[in-house]
């Protein structure tokens, strides 16, 4: 299935582009074309709101029944520092790099672009971050609405002190670790049954982006762009490097049980999308479910590397087209800055842009520059959100290592990920599922 699966995301992006093309130069009324892209935007937008009735319902039963499985709060606290230790590392590693990056090859430079009233707008609403609203934001109001809301921090709040209040009570939860692990494998098969869909709605997508745009708008801000990817496939580099420090010729393995939730991020330009997947991807490769369901969730929160390393490139490339100039110690400042703004960015569509509005206005630089990325940040995010699936897939697996609990997978040349319903589980969790 996985092996069709991936052929056929394939396929619906070469062909969304292609009917991208002949949309975009056989139809010159620009109304005509947004009545088009508007109808194919309902297959994509079904099929990201199917994507999300499953995410929190699987972040919550996954995480309880890892928590559960650990049987006491010492392996809970250290798995949670080691966690937040390397995304912290992990951040810091992507803001630089992007940061060198957009200094070396100063992608906005030859724009040259005039400095606009100071009145205007970007359009887009800066978010009012404080230390405060995010601290208080972490604990949700109420359960229910947290799950509605599909805010995946709250949720992992919530199912920390569930999976710990089941492990302090012992053998009167087993009951409910039933249960919840139960639900793992319903919402493992339902995630199977929304994965079948996949091509469809990424035809619509990229169909919709191409025909709106033009592949013109690809050569127009190519050089920001190229360098940009660039940044993105040196930090896939030196992340995979460190996977392979730890696990040897096993990475090569890693990296084809990751391929389709890589596929899956960046052809529907959304992480979450491809959080399903990526669980079973890290549980096929040998990563415990205990540790896998704890540093995923958190790492949506606490380890966008792709999307943090966004946010450095498109703050100083705007800075590069007015000719800003950004002092290095500015540039220190701005890096911590997007270190803390980052961190509450998880769930929350477009959040980079909003982040980044908020950290153009903190050093004076006109706001109304984000329109000049808002064109391609469509093509930009697809390559972030793949970024994302990477390295919160790596962090899983050195978290895992570092616990002497990481499995080696049956084999490095095993094919790719079965079905969610022939997952092979191998006991470690309890589930009841067939092995392939």
């Amino acid at each position: 299935m996985a092996k069709r699966l991936t052929f056929f995301i394939l396929v619906a992006m070469v062909a969304g582009i292609v009917v991208g093309v002949v949309l975009h130069a056989t139809i010159p009324d620009p109304a005509q074309i947004a009545a088009i892209t508007d109808h194919l935007s309902i297959l994509t937008d079904l099929f990201l709101r199917l994507i999300k009735m499953i995410i929190a319902p699987l972040v919550f039963s996954t995480l309880v029944v890892g928590i559960a499985h650990m049987g006491d709060t010492a392996a809970l606290g250290r798995i949670g520092f080691r966690s937040i230790a390397w995304f912290l590392t992990a951040s810091i590693i992507s803001l630089t790099l992007g940061l060198a990056l957009v200094n070396l090859f100063q992608p906005g430079a030859g724009l040259h672009m005039a400095l606009p009233d100071a009145a205007a707008a970007s359009g887009i609403e800066r978010g009012g971050f404080t230390l405060k609203t995010f601290i208080t934001h972490l604990v949700p109001a109420s359960f229910v609405e947290a799950m509605a809301t599909n805010e995946i921090l709250q949720i992992v709040v919530f199912s920390l002190f569930v999976g710990v209040a089941i492990t302090a009570i012992g053998e009167k939860g087993a009951p409910l670790v039933r249960g919840i692990e139960a639900l793992v494998a319903v919402m493992l098969q339902i995630t199977d049954y929304v994965m079948r869909t996949a091509p469809i709605a990424i035809f619509a997508a990229v169909t919709a982006a191409i025909a709106r745009e033009g592949l013109g708008i690809l050569a127009t801000f190519g050089y920001f762009m190229g360098t940009f990817y660039l940044g993105l496939f040196l930090l896939w580099g030196l992340l995979l490097f460190l996977a392979f420090v730890l696990t040897g010729e096993h990475t090569r393995t890693l990296a084809r049980y990751i391929r389709d939730p890589i596929l899956l991020a960046f052809s529907t330009a959304s992480s979450e999308a491809a959080f399903p997947r990526t669980l079973e991807a890290l549980d096929r490769f040998g990563v415990p479910n205990r540790i896998s369901s704890f540093v995923l969730p958190l790492g949506y929160s606490f380890n966008l590397d792709g999307t943090m390393m966004y946010c450095t490139f498109a703050t100083m490339f705007i800075a590069q087209a007015y000719g800003i100039h950004m002092s290095a110690g500015e540039q220190v400042t701005m890096l911590l800055l997007l270190m803390v703004t980052s961190k509450g960015m998880a769930g929350v569509p477009r959040a980079s842009l909003v982040v980044i509005a908020a950290t153009l206005a903190f050093f004076d630089i006109p706001e109304a520059g984000l329109l000049l990325i808002l064109a391609v940040d469509h093509f930009l995010d697809m390559g972030r959100s793949a970024t994302n699936v990477v390295g919160n897939a790596v962090a899983s697996v050195l978290v895992a290592k570092w616990e002497g609990a990481l499995e080696h997978p049956e084999s490095p040349d095993i094919e790719p990920l079965p079905a969610p319903s022939h997952t092979a589980h191998r006991g470690r969790q309890g589930l009841d599922l067939d092995e392939e």
